[in-house]
């Protein structure tokens, strides 16, 4: 692949797996050095990167605490000195219950990770890309942040807020050399998924035939969508809130 991102920075958070390891080896291939942030164990997604001849390391990170965001841009900084790109991806899908069933410690524990996770990660990387007069970002929303499903009604509107933030945040930097855009996966093959499918053993049947194109998306697709938002071949491309999906939203 063309290094594109030579001598260029990225951080991915929750990178152990799923849609954020994807990227942080499609970041690694073009050049990227890539810090992997994540609660998880992200020594295989790192192991994974060094295989593909990139540089990396692996920081502990609870996105919706803001000391340990800051502690891991402070590490980005100081060991590499600047941070080009950053894919807030950290996210959970929340538990499964109709409005009135809801627990506040559920709602908040999805807001709280989903969206304040965001909010403290673009609250740290902001001021690094102003020093450096150039920087993107892209935070991952999801379908739901576009369409409302029953049953999830606190993912649905962490990630309907991770559009809103997208966009607002996006206006207060449209002049700074930063842009800030969202991708909003639609049904990825991830182990989210395989968690809901094996509790609902229709689900795989259900959700594949709700998909246009006739199949689940693949992680390394969104990864793709990802580099794209920060290159340059995006350099016009600002607020966005892009559906990788399949078509779903378009039915």
């Amino acid at each position: 692949m063309e290094k594109i991102f030579e001598n260029k920075v990225a951080i991915v958070t929750g990178a152990a797996g799923g849609i954020g390891r994807a990227a942080a080896i499609a970041f690694a291939q073009r050049g990227a050095k890539v810090v992997v942030a994540d609660i998880n164990d992200g020594s295989e997604t790192i192991s994974l990167i060094k295989k593909t001849g990139g540089d990396g390391f692996f920081v502990k990170c609870d996105v919706s605490k803001d000391e340990d965001v800051k502690a891991m841009v402070d590490k980005t900084v100081s060991t590499y000195g600047r941070i080009d790109f950053a894919y807030n991806n950290a996210g959970i899908e929340g538990t499964t219950a109709m409005i009135q069933d809801t627990s506040s410690a559920d709602w908040n524990r999805t807001l709280d990770i989903n969206l304040k996770g965001v909010f403290h990660c673009m609250k740290y990387e902001i001021p690094q890309m102003l020093k450096q007069g150039k920087g993107a970002i892209v935070n991952c929303a999801s379908v739901a942040g576009l369409v409302g499903f029953a049953g999830i009604s606190p993912y649905v509107a962490s990630k309907h807020a991770i559009v809103g933030i997208t966009k607002a945040v996006a206006l207060e930097n449209a002049k700074t050399g930063i842009r800030v855009n969202a991708v909003c996966p639609g049904v990825i093959q991830t182990e989210m998924i395989d968690r809901f499918i094996k509790t609902n053993p229709q689900a795989e049947q259900m959700l594949t035939a709700g998909e246009p194109v006739g199949r689940l998306g693949k992680p390394e697709e969104i990864a793709e969508a990802v580099i794209w938002l920060c290159s340059d071949a995006a350099s016009f491309v600002t607020g966005l809130a892009m559906p990788v999906d399949g078509g779903w939203v378009a039915q």
